[in-house]
């Protein structure tokens, strides 16, 4: 036998053995709980639990799953998790990767924001969030200043970030319009100027030494990850027969004009234009949520910041906040049910948010 079957041989010894759906789901569970740090620390937990401790997937594929999920609209470490659970597990360790790395800041947010608005006024809670609002300004600054470092990178680029923040900040441009210009002058541009709008190498350099992993390099491609037509006609068919009947059940209930189907359809379109992280959609979130819906204040916003900032999971789910204190404001069901009506906001808000990208993921991955 040569050299390289040995080795091959070898890896092959070496390779650990697929982990259980409970040890899938227990892992996940615990990922979900400690995935503080934002969407780089939340990825850096698990390129080394997955990647150099657990060994369920190579450093190559590992980064392959990860630029993918960074091409599409939606919190990419959420998205990474379902990618890796469903390559793992199928449909059932996709949904349940992405559901348990959500539900815990779901949670936890709820009882934060059930605790904001009962006792917000209290002196002692007021003077935390205070203290807390300047450093969350600072983050938001540093975020704006750390995505432009990394991706402004030619005096045009910086010419249509300026004109972009006039857009929305002097003319009150609708988000979703700078992004369709800001897109439109990418396609142009790219192709009139390339050297400006060149692209960087957004994958890391591997780490540590090739170990033989369960999902390898050369690992063939699983059944359920081949491309079907058939089947991605009937994930999508699935996932939009689920958002219809569940957002058509909110209109039947309550009506088009009420809170929670008004919830349902602008965190959809948010879900849909969260490219490049839950900064860049921010300020679409705060247009409509504090401008357009007036489900909560300028200050409350900042509060939101703050509160999400200190939870694990993405940082997008300052929805759960925003649909919290919506439906504790608008007392969805009576003055005496304020903390239902807001549980009910939070679980809205992070439904629809999140309901595209576990479709992304299942529909696309193959």
């Amino acid at each position: 036998m040569s050299e390289a079957g040995e080795a091959n041989a070898a890896a092959a010894e070496q390779r650990p053995r697929p982990p259980t759906r409970g040890e899938a789901f227990r892992y996940w569970f615990r990922l979900g709980w400690v995935s503080f740090g934002g969407p780089a620390g939340q990825i850096a937990i698990m390129h080394r639990e997955l990647v150099d401790e657990r060994q369920w997937i190579s450093e190559r594929r590992f980064l392959h799953a990860l630029n993918y999920c960074m091409l599409l609209p939606g919190p990419e470490a959420t998205q990474l998790a379902t990618y890796i659970g469903w390559l793992l597990h199928r449909t059932w360790g996709g949904l349940v990767a992405g559901i348990l790395f959500v539900l815990p800041s779901l949670a936890i947010l709820i009882v934060l924001s059930w605790l904001y608005m009962a006792y917000g006024r209290m002196p002692a809670v007021a003077g935390v969030l205070d203290g807390i609002k300047p450093a969350v300004v600072a983050i938001v600054l540093h975020a704006a200043w750390r995505i432009g470092s990394r991706t402004l990178k030619h005096p045009l680029l910086w010419s249509m970030a300026a004109a972009a923040f006039m857009a929305i900040f002097a003319f009150g441009a609708p988000f979703p319009a700078i992004v369709a210009a800001a897109a439109l002058l990418g396609a142009i541009g790219g192709r009139m100027a390339p050297s400006a709008f060149a692209v960087g190498d957004r994958t890391a350099e591997a780490l540590g030494t090739r170990r033989a992993a369960l999902i390898d390099d050369d690992t063939p491609t699983p059944p359920h990850a081949r491309f079907s037509a058939w089947r991605l006609a009937r994930v999508v068919a699935s996932f939009l027969a689920l958002w219809a009947i569940t957002l058509g059940g909110l209109t039947w209930i309550y009506g088009w004009n009420s809170t929670l189907p008004q919830m349902g359809w602008f965190f959809t379109k948010a879900a849909l234009l969260t490219f490049g992280g839950a900064y860049a959609v921010l300020p679409y979130v705060y247009q409509g949520a504090v401008e357009t819906y007036g489900w909560l204040t300028p200050p409350q916003m900042i509060d939101g910041l703050a509160l999400g900032e200190t939870t694990p999971g993405p940082l997008i789910m300052i929805v759960a906040f925003v649909g919290f204190v919506g439906g504790w404001t608008h007392a969805l069901f009576g003055s005496h049910a304020l903390a239902l009506a807001g549980v009910a906001g939070a679980c809205v808000a992070t439904f629809f948010t999140f309901l595209p990208s576990y479709l992304f993921i299942l529909a696309g991955g193959p």
